[in-house]
């Protein structure tokens, strides 16, 4: 959106070249029309440098959100897993016979 509303004002700023180029302006004179023009592009210029960075920075922040999630999904997976074995173990502890430690790896396959 920033980047349509910069394109916007560039067309509006080369309206605006244009537009003096050829009527001029009885209220300043042309070489100060030309400072204020040229200032009013430099800053256009900063602007879309700026934004330009701004975007890279962003993508950056995107691609490690997205490592991230992926990060926060396996290890919440593997957590429950962990919990589960453990309420595995628990259970399985009160009834530590061979057989029903088979048992419990049959059900857990």
């Amino acid at each position: 959106e920033l980047e349509n509303q910069l394109t916007a004002k560039s067309k509006t700023l080369d309206d605006l070249k244009q537009s003096l180029a050829l009527n001029g302006s009885a209220e300043q004179t042309p070489e100060a029309q030309s400072l204020r023009l040229a200032e009013l592009c430099e800053m256009k210029d900063s602007i879309v440098n700026q934004v330009a960075q701004l975007k890279a920075s962003m993508q950056s922040i995107l691609e490690q959100w997205r490592a991230y999630d992926e990060i926060y999904a396996e290890v919440s997976l593997m957590t429950t897993r962990y919990l589960y074995c453990i309420d595995q173990c628990k259970s399985s502890g009160e009834e530590a016979s061979l057989e029903a430690l088979k048992k419990q790896v049959k059900t857990l396959q």
